[in-house]
């Protein structure tokens, strides 16, 4: 197997002095300005009824030309990188939205870009032109200086940028990102095989009956998150109290937030490592957050999400084979006995935790039995999958022979049945060189 190279990000954190704060908050600023100059722009020149501008004419009107000016002659104290990489985002930005819209994008819809805020979190990305990583140890960020870094892990390679982060509880971090070579863990045979069933009373159970108990951090801290959101409630707005009380109820989020994050990180790499084929369902979380099913603040609490993300980003890096069941799949009404259709069925009977099938007998853990199913029907797909693309290797023998034969060949040498294989163009799929699509006049108009 081909080891692929994939890009990560090592987060660490840092301490930057009073003055790199300063500094840091100016370069957070003028990247957030930039980007809503250049935003308004666009929705400017769409509510006019004009042609899209060019990134480039934009860049140098809200860059170039803006530090010739008395309200944007701050500009020049920062470096001019983050200012540049903050229009990148924003054409990333309008180029998802439009992709949305024209139904080229996978997933849920994409909005338009919306204007950056002081209050929410800050960030300022820093090319290889604005950054050095020093001998010492400390990062050199350009007009900011050398910022002192905790290295909790040595980097595998050498970064291609730098985003400097600002969190809502005043904490600094950097991200790197890093090529990493993707080697494929050690295959672990036929029968290293998993069913993941995700839920609410217990975060995932698999088919072999461990038990993954849901940690409920937002639960365990909702009794000081109520404290502090009253207290936030109760100061004037805009006051030094108040932002006292709003800085209390964010570290608490961000502990939540940041443990959350340890847990699935752990239980995903764990899986990954002790499995060869790991079937896991596919969940409506909006669904099942909605309002009707009252059960959102549990299910953003267990980040089922989140968790799925996760586990698939890493089982395709580790070389591992991950069947996503469609969520229509009965795990849980079958009897993975009898493989009959008399287990517990719809909301109102969630309550049922353990059932007996009425055909065969079989008494179930309604959890083991449904990771079990899954386990089952992904293998089903994975055998189906290989029967299909075996037989597409079949015809395809059959008809090249039969071509040839029908021309005089000889059917019987195995070299002349190799079909040719397709050159690579260096494009991507559905694409065609550097020819330009046409533009939808239908659709806003984009970077």
């Amino acid at each position: 197997m081909v080891n692929r190279v994939t890009h990560l990000r090592y987060n660490y954190r840092i301490y930057p002095d009073v003055d790199q704060r300063t500094m840091l908050a100016r370069t957070f600023g003028s990247a957030r300005v930039v980007y809503n100059d250049a935003l308004r722009i666009f929705q400017n020149a769409w509510k006019a009824g004009l042609d899209r501008p060019g990134f480039a004419a934009v860049a140098r009107a809200v860059i170039t030309e803006a530090k010739q000016t008395l309200d944007r002659v701050w500009l020049a104290e920062v470096s001019v990188v983050p200012l540049q990489q903050s229009l990148r985002h924003l054409q990333v930005a309008y180029n998802a939205f439009f992709a949305s819209l024209r139904g080229d994008r996978k997933g849920p819809k994409v909005g338009p870009p919306r204007f950056k805020r002081r209050s929410a979190r800050q960030s300022a990305e820093f090319t290889r032109r604005g950054f050095v990583l020093r001998e010492t140890g400390k990062l050199y960020l350009a007009k900011i200086g050398e910022v002192k870094v905790a290295w909790s892990r040595d980097l595998p390679s050498e970064p291609s940028s730098v985003t400097v982060i600002k969190d809502g509880t005043g904490k600094y971090f950097v991200s790197f990102v890093v090529a990493v070579d993707g080697a494929p863990l050690p295959d672990l045979g036929e029968d290293a095989v998993v069913g993941i069933d995700l839920g609410l009373s217990a975060f995932a159970v698999t088919s072999s009956g461990k038990r993954i108990e849901s940690p409920k951090f937002l639960r365990r801290a909702e009794r000081k998150l109520k404290k502090y959101q009253r207290a936030v409630s109760r100061k004037q707005k805009g006051s030094q109290n108040g932002r006292k009380a709003r800085l209390k109820l964010a570290k608490v989020h961000a502990r939540v937030a940041s443990q959350r994050r340890d847990f699935i990180e752990q239980e995903t790499t764990r899986l990954v490592r002790e499995s060869q084929v790991l079937a896991v369902e596919t969940l409506n979380v909006h669904g099942m957050a909605a309002k009707g099913m009252r059960l959102g603040k549990s299910v953003h609490d267990q980040a089922l999400g989140m968790f799925l993300r996760v586990l698939t980003a890493k089982a395709a890096r580790a070389g591992r084979t991950l069947i996503a069941v469609d969520r229509f799949y009965a795990s849980t009404q079958i009897c993975s006995a009898c493989e009959a259709k008399t287990g517990p069925k719809g909301k109102e009977e969630l309550h049922v935790r353990e059932w007996q099938c009425t055909d065969c007998g079989a008494v179930h853990d309604r959890d083991v039995n449904a990771a079990i199913n899954i386990l089952r029907e992904g293998l089903r797909q994975i055998a189906e999958h290989e029967q299909l693309a075996a037989g597409h290797r079949k015809d395809q023998s059959n008809l090249g022979a039969e071509s040839l034969n029908a021309c005089g060949g000889d059917t019987k040498t195995s070299d002349t049945l190799a079909a040719p294989e397709t050159p690579n163009t260096g494009t991507e799929p559905g694409t065609s060189g550097n020819a330009k699509p046409e533009r939808d006049k239908s659709l806003p108009p984009s970077l």
